[in-house]
């Protein structure tokens, strides 16, 4: 085949001819060498058939040099023989396969020659009568092609043939292989056959004569057995009916303990396998239910009966004591203390003792305990009510306040004979009467519950050494392993059954390595103790709780009324509350604080209602002022001094309010013999004489205001003293008050205000030396006020509050100097008032004919105001204020006469001598006003007026 191309495309020598022609390969016989099974020799008929077209190799011309041909110039050449080098390299496959033909490799060289033949014959429609079939399977036209076609369809046919032939070879030896296998297995088959016969003959032998007469003893014991297990169940059925009968008549007389025993034995009975199958029993654990829920409704009732009931008729006695308290009018509460004797606690422990330990075995004391607990708290609410509606009619009979009558009648419903409205129609002493009695049945109830509570924790925690503690630990025991198991059973959805798992938690719990320590017996019995002290704790709780809830209840249907209350009135409800909820909540462990914040809120409504009145008091008061002196009452100066006592930190208050004040103060002690020598003086000439208010030894006028304004911060001290919970609100309205007097006040008398609200002509000296006596006063008791108020203020909130104090301390010393200004300011105004005339009388001076010996009318007049100053503000002020403001008076006489007399215009003789009277006359006026003397000269009130006098007349006129 050298004229086939390489693989590189390249040809080889074409130069060659083929060696065998159409006619010579058709001159052969194509089926003999076809059948010639020496493969040496086949190659031959492969060159005849292949023959038949033989590509044209035409020489090839190169029209191009060597050098520039490339694989597309023999594109043309590749194609034309393609088809043929195909088929050519697949007969060479399939020689190569012929050869190396194994018995692994069976079908594979069939299916290699197939490929030989083309795919045309092998199609399912293959018909030579088809006109494009045949015209595919004979392209030829020629006779010479025709032969040459029918040789090479019988060299097709001979091809498959002869791999048939091959391949049926090579599986010929699998095939009688299989055959032979075959024939031994029959024979085998036999052999076992008769074997199996020989046995069965053999063991019908030994049946015969063996085995039969074991079989038949082996049967008698069976039966033998069979009769025995019988007749252990007929003793079962009996001991299990007459359990049944018994525990009905145990459980009939209330036995619980021994039908709780009869119990445990079916319960275990009904664990086990030994009543499976008996249709007689199929009700037994119903039975065994009904019994169990018979047992815990005796042990609660009877559990309730003596945890609540058996106390009702204290409830009795109590109200029969209050009903004849009320009816004789007496006043006050009524309140004992209720509590057991060690007797009484005894005896009651004992007497729960078997109950608590039947109610453990079910493991029904938490939920007995819960009904424990809606019990006692509906019995204290019902106790309560009754209370309230057995005192009533007796307490409404009473009288009531005139001023609260209106107020106490009506109702939020608009009807008169609700129980709101009559318990707002009582009066407060009342109203204190009801609430008592209530504190006593309610600690009554709360002392047995809380021996209740005692008396389990003792059950369940101590009783080391007593005859029942292993009973109670094994009940305990018991329980909690009942406990769990219902939780597991109504975990999986399946009805509660009491002791029905018992045998197989026990058996569980008891299993080394399968139980955790979560559910070990010491853990479940730790938890169901807590399980039953957490109910017992909860139940003293919630009857506290009802208590309090009652109590603020009733508190809260006169909430109206109570900020209307004076303080003692107030004081009584406020305190037998408090009592109230310190021996509750000592009785329950548990903190009232919803009760604590009703308390709370209407002693604030109190305390700012209080504070309302007053400051609508003081208004009006300041309003109505006059301010004319007037005698301070006994009852003030004891109130008075009864607050300068030494305070609890042994700091006296008279030193506290000295230690504030300023350093003018202290030469208010001179003062008081001044004030004591002119009411002597007034005494003397039978005037009548005022008695003033003295604090710190000093001594003070007062008007009608600044008394209710004492009266009014001793109340708020006594509230504060009182109400220690409320000393911060306290607190803050006694600044607000005195900040509000000291506005008003300075609006009234400075601002003239009173003029137009009090009727007053006119703002006087007078007036305003009152004032200022009224504000030293306050300014001066402030700090004792505050150091009162304090010891009930907390420590955190001291710091602002003492800011706010010495702000209102500080108005007060202002709003004094400005009085003091003022009165300075009045007398300068008059001067200049003098001065303004003053040049007409001068000029009467330069009459001749004017020769009168007393001072001038502007000297006299100027005189005699500056006197009466003199003498109100020393009637009424302090001795170191007087000082102060005619110091201030001194320097303004001195600075403005001398101004004006030396502007004078004095041309005669007699005008001198008359000026130096006058001026005479103004200086022995200004050496007798009580002015401390701040120059260094020996003339008392030495000025420029006295200078004017030397440099005018000489020193010897001086």
């Amino acid at each position: 085949m050298d004229p086939q191309p390489s693989p590189s495309g390249r040809s080889s020598p074409v130069g060659r001819s083929p060696s065998f022609s159409v006619t010579d390969a058709g001159s052969q016989s194509l089926s003999s060498i076809l059948n010639n099974p020496h493969a040496a020799k086949l190659e031959a008929s492969w060159v005849g058939w292949w023959s038949v077209s033989p590509p044209e190799f035409a020489p090839l011309i190169s029209t191009k040099a060597s050098s520039d041909l490339t694989r597309s110039d023999f594109q043309s050449y590749v194609s034309s023989v393609s088809d043929s080098y195909h088929r050519f390299e697949d007969i060479r496959n399939h020689s190569t396969k012929e050869q190396t033909l194994d018995v692994d490799n069976i079908g594979e060289a069939l299916v290699a020659c197939l490929r030989e033949v083309p795919a045309l014959y092998f199609k399912e429609d293959f018909a030579l009568e088809d006109g494009p079939t045949f015209r595919a399977a004979c392209p030829f036209t020629d006779v010479s092609d025709n032969i040459v076609l029918q040789e090479k369809l019988s060299h097709y046919l001979d091809v498959v043939e002869l791999h048939l032939v091959k391949e049926i070879s090579l599986r010929s030896n699998s095939f009688f292989e299989a055959q032979g296998q075959l024939q031994d297995l029959n024979v085998k088959i036999v052999e076992g056959c008769s074997r199996i016969r020989e046995l069965k003959e053999t063991i019908r032998l030994l049946d015969t004569d063996l085995v039969d007469s074991a079989r038949q003893i082996q049967e008698l014991n069976a039966n033998r057995t069979n009769l025995f297990a019988l007749q252990h169940k007929l003793k079962l059925i009996l001991s299990v009916n007459q359990a049944l009968s018994a525990l009905k008549l145990l459980v009939a007389s209330a036995e619980c303990a021994g039908a709780l025993d009869v119990i445990d034995d079916l319960q275990h009975l009904l664990d086990g396998d030994e009543l499976t199958g008996l249709h007689c029993f199929r009700h037994l654990r119903d039975h065994v239910v009904a019994s169990i829920d018979s047992i815990n409704s005796i042990l609660s009732a009877e559990f309730i009966r003596a945890s609540i009931h058996d106390a009702g008729d204290a409830d009795a006695v109590i109200l029969l004591k209050a009903k004849a308290r009320a009816s004789i009018s007496l006043n006050g509460k009524d309140v004992e203390q209720v509590k057991l004797d060690e007797e009484e606690a005894t005896n009651f422990r004992d007497r729960l003792l078997p109950l608590i330990i039947g109610l453990l075995r079910t493991a029904k004391l938490p939920f007995v305990l819960r009904t424990y607990r809606d019990t006692l708290t509906a019995d204290m609410k019902t106790a309560i009510k009754t209370a309230v509606a057995e005192l009533l009619p007796v307490l409404v009979a009473r009288p009531l306040e005139s001023d609260l009558t209106a107020d106490r009648s009506m109702d939020v419903d608009g009807g008169g004979s609700s129980l709101a409205s009559k318990l707002r129609s009582l009066l407060s002493e009342s109203f204190v009467q009801l609430l008592a009695a209530i504190f006593k049945i309610v600690q009554a109830h709360l002392v047995r519950a809380a021996e209740v509570k005692r008396a389990i924790e003792w059950i369940m925690c101590n009783l080391d050494g007593h005859y029942a503690a292993d009973s109670v630990a094994s009940a305990i025991a018991l329980g909690a392993m009942v406990a769990e198991s219902s939780q597991e059973s109504n975990g999986q959805g399946g009805p509660f059954l009491p002791y029905a798992p018992l045998r197989s938690t026990a058996k569980a719990h008891s299993s080394p390595g399968k139980a955790s320590d979560a559910i070990s017996p010491s853990n479940l019995s730790k938890n169901f103790r807590a399980d039953v002290l957490r109910e017992n704790t909860e139940a003293v709780f919630a009857a506290c709780d009802a208590a309090h809830g009652r109590w603020a209840k009733l508190l809260g249907v006169r909430a109206l009324l109570h900020p209307r209350l004076r303080l003692q009135e107030f004081l009584s409800i406020y305190n037998i509350t408090q009592e109230f909820i310190t021996a509750t909540e000592k009785i329950g462990g548990r903190l009232g604080y919803s009760i604590r914040g009703t308390l709370q809120s209407q002693a604030k409504s109190f305390v700012d209602f209080q504070h309302e009145s007053r400051m609508t008091k003081i208004k009006a008061v300041l309003d109505q002022e006059t301010w004319v002196e007037v005698d301070v009452p006994d009852e003030f100066q004891g109130a008075l001094e009864q607050n300068e006592q030494t305070d609890s930190s042994g700091t006296t208050a008279l030193n506290a309010a000295q230690g504030k004040a300023e350093a003018i103060e202290k030469k208010k002690s001179d003062a008081v013999t001044s004030s004591q020598n002119n009411s002597s003086n007034m005494k003397e000439r039978g005037k009548p004489t005022t008695q003033m208010l003295e604090y710190g030894g000093v001594g003070y006028h007062m008007v009608n205001c600044g008394l209710i304004l004492l009266k009014m911060l001793s109340e708020y001290i006594e509230m504060n003293n009182l109400l220690p919970s409320l000393s911060l609100e306290v607190v803050h309205r006694v600044v607000e008050i005195l900040k509000f007097f000291n506005t008003r006040t300075c609006q009234l008398v400075l601002g003239a205000g009173a003029m137009q609200v009090s009727g007053l002509k006119s703002i006087t000296s007078k007036h305003l030396a009152l004032a200022s006596q009224v504000i030293s006063f306050t300014y001066a008791i402030i700090p004792e006020i505050r150091q009162i108020l304090f010891l009930k203020v907390p420590e955190p909130r001291k710091s602002l509050l003492l800011l706010e104090f010495d702000r209102v301390a500080q108005d007060y010393k202002v709003h004094r100097d400005e009085i003091h200004t003022k009165l300075v300011q009045i007398m300068r105004e008059r001067l200049l008032v003098h001065l303004r005339g003053l040049p007409q009388i001068v000029e009467s001076w330069n009459r001749p004919e004017d020769a009168e010996p007393q001072p001038s009318q502007f000297a006299r007049s100027l005189t005699k105001e500056v006197g009466y100053l003199q003498r109100v503000l020393s009637r009424t002020l302090h001795e170191v204020d007087v000082e102060a403001i005619f110091r201030q008076v001194v320097v303004i006489f001195h600075s403005q006469i001398s101004e004006a007399f030396s502007r004078l215009e004095i041309t005669t003789p007699q005008a001198k001598d008359r000026l130096h009277r006058d001026i005479k006359h103004i200086l022995a006026c200004i050496r007798s006003l009580p002015s401390d003397n701040l120059n260094n000269s020996a003339t008392p009130n030495w000025g420029q007026l006295d200078e004017f006098l030397v440099q005018r007349f000489g020193a010897e006129a001086g």
